[in-house]
């Protein structure tokens, strides 16, 4: 009798015991609704190794880390890697961008938040935009890029991400060689990132930047005149692409959130994404050379 009530009570003990322990590595891993915490997260980060100098520089072997998926083929199944590169660079109409190892453009999100950094592309998203992922005790190649600026952020699958300025950033499936920036402007909330984590490309008014950050616009009016002079004007609405009905005239624009304009009829030519109001056109390179608007 006694035997079998030691042995309860020793079980109940060490029950006990298991539970407490699985409740202090709740309390130091993760929050209540069991995503990593920063801490844990900042502890990970400072096991990465910050190397400055391109990977080519650092002798990085072959067939690794950002080569590792060769141009001509679409990024896939996102891939911790072993190491990544982020130099600053020039790609399509986007100087300067970040570009990895392999020359391919890198993008922010603008559904993410940088503070706290969190990623909100996951499932479909994740494939048609694999966030860039770096393996626990890897090496970050940086050139151009102030290190201050790069991090990294635990995915809900465990994962790393990389971060620059905050933002979680990724590559877009349909870029397929290096330089390629077709990512930019997609749903007026992709947009190439630059060495600070800011949007690559994109001319803000700094009184409507908080306003219309995030959304895309669906209408615009074009000026003749700079400044929004009612000299003569014309208005676009819609989704897709938009052929302005006197092109090559406007020198101001205004717009409730993103778009992209171009110089050519159907969105063709030299484009430009512009973040609400612009007041004189000529400031981005597109006086008098608008003829078609994109609404994403």
């Amino acid at each position: 009798m006694f035997r079998n009530s030691s042995r309860n009570r020793f079980a109940m003990i060490a029950a006990s015991a298991a539970a407490g322990v699985m409740l202090l590595t709740a309390c130091n891993g993760t929050d209540t609704a069991g995503s990593t915490s920063q801490g844990a997260a900042d502890s990970v980060a400072q096991s990465l190794n910050f190397l400055n100098g391109t990977a080519e520089q650092n002798s990085a072997q072959p067939k690794t880390g950002d080569w590792a998926n060769a141009p001509g083929k679409p990024a896939a199944k996102p891939v911790a890697r072993k190491w990544v590169q982020l130099s600053a660079a020039r790609a399509g109409d986007l100087d300067p961008v970040v570009v990895n190892g392999a020359g391919f453009t890198l993008y922010r999100f603008d559904k993410d938040t940088a503070d706290p950094s969190k990623s909100n592309c996951d499932g479909d998203c994740a494939t048609t935009w694999p966030p860039v992922l770096v393996a626990p005790g890897g090496k970050i190649f940086i050139d151009g890029v102030d290190k201050s600026a790069v991090g990294v952020v635990k995915r809900t699958d465990g994962t790393l991400q990389v971060t620059i300025g905050g933002w979680p950033v990724y590559r877009f499936s349909k870029d397929l060689k290096p330089g390629d920036t077709n990512g930019q402007g997609v749903g007026g909330t992709w947009f190439g990132v630059t060495p600070d984590g800011q949007k690559a490309g994109v001319t803000e008014a700094p009184d409507e930047a908080d306003a219309d950050q995030g959304q895309a616009a669906t209408s615009a009016v074009l000026f003749d005149d700079p400044g929004f002079a009612d000299n003569g004007s014309q208005g676009l609405a819609g989704q897709g692409c938009k052929n302005v009905f006197r092109d090559d005239v406007a020198s101001s624009i205004q717009a409730a959130g993103s778009l992209k304009i171009w110089t050519g009829a159907d969105c063709t030519g030299k484009s430009k994404v512009i973040e609400g109001d612009v007041a004189d056109l000529a400031a981005i390179g597109f006086n008098d050379d608008v003829s078609s608007v994109f609404f994403g």
